[in-house]
């Protein structure tokens, strides 16, 4: 790779000189300005951002640490985020957790031992001790869905509410009063939020759950939860679940059990990742935003770099419904066990 000293040795100059050369400055006569150009063209010399942060002790990274990167939930994320850092020049320093204590902390040794100028934290498997080791070092730190702010730390909220709404309206309107739950697991803070989001949703609505079931945020532990619902009459008539991936696991073990979606019981899930639209039958979801989410938490990651006073409001993204084939008025289905 050709360097600024490169071209200063072919030119007969200084470095400081083809730096000021290369930035503009009037304080170089024109014909050295006219040689120093042409050299670094003849050279194909091209100024590196990145090394001129690193030389003003300016980060080039910034790091976003994800729970799960299987987890169709997550690239979008990634994406959305990793575009608004490159757009400002700055590189993508990635961690994957696998809601792992040892694998989060070492996230954290990664991210301060590169020095990035801010993490975006997608994950709730994130403790007080990696968050405070992270604000000591002045790194500014974007979280999601995690509780209320504290120094050096903003949260960013997803409105699940609104979409959750739609959904419970949609599923009254179809003709549904027997409305069954199935969250992820409580030991996720992000499951507990959804969970206790839809409850409250179907309270404010006058509609309390025929069960309320906890599983794994997988498809294996949807077909746990579906066979412990089953064994129970009566059957709900409509399903809300806590993510896609457990409302397509329901949909599968139902269809075992010869409980046809939507005909028999309606299905509808929460994410509106890639495979929803492509399950069988599409699901119907709360649709969140996720590349927005990712470029949001770039955001907020820049402004409080820029300000020591922190965000006025906390920002947020809204959720809505996206109406599918899995849901559907709901039809008088008998006793039965699994």
């Amino acid at each position: 790779m050709v360097v600024q000293k490169d071209v200063a040795a072919r030119a007969g100059v200084s470095i400081s000189t083809v730096s000021l050369v290369l930035n503009n400055s009037k304080s170089i006569s024109p014909e050295i300005s006219q040689r120093v150009r042409e050299i670094a063209r003849a050279l194909d010399y091209h100024a590196n951002p990145h090394a001129r942060r690193l030389r003003r002790g300016q980060s080039t990274s910034v790091g976003l640490i994800i729970s799960e990167i299987a987890n169709p939930f997550f690239p979008e994320i990634i994406k959305g985020f990793e575009a608004a850092a490159s757009a400002q020049g700055l590189e993508l320093l990635l961690c994957n957790t696998e809601y792992n204590l040892e694998r989060m902390e070492a996230a954290v040794n990664k991210m301060l031992g590169e020095s990035v100028r801010g993490v975006a934290v997608m994950t709730s498997s994130f403790g007080r001790a990696q968050l405070s080791a992270l604000v000591k070092h002045r790194i500014p730190v974007a979280l999601l869905s995690r509780g209320s702010d504290s120094a050096g730390a903003q949260n960013i909220e997803i409105h699940f509410a609104k979409g959750i709404f739609q959904a419970i309206d949609h599923l009254t309107a179809l003709g549904h009063k027997r409305v069954g739950v199935i969250s992820g697991p409580t030991h996720v803070c992000s499951a507990v939020v959804t969970r206790d989001v839809i409850l409250r949703c179907l309270a404010e609505r006058g509609l309390r759950p025929s069960s309320v079931i906890e599983c794994n945020f997988n498809v294996g532990g949807a077909s746990s939860a579906v066979r412990a619902l089953v064994r129970h009459a009566p059957l709900p008539t409509a399903l809300l679940c806590g993510n896609d991936l457990i409302a397509i696991g329901a949909v599968s073990a139902l269809q075992e059990a010869n409980i046809r979606v939507p005909e028999d019981m309606s299905i509808v899930g929460v994410d509106d990742i890639f495979c929803a639209a492509l399950a069988c039958p599409p699901l119907t979801t709360i649709h969140v935003p996720r590349a927005e989410l990712g470029r949001l938490g770039f955001e907020i990651l820049e402004r409080m770099r820029r300000s020591s006073r922190g965000l006025a409001e906390r920002p947020r993204v809204e959720t809505h419904l996206v109406i599918r084939k899995s849901t559907s008025a709901p039809k008088r289905l008998s006793e039965r066990v699994w």
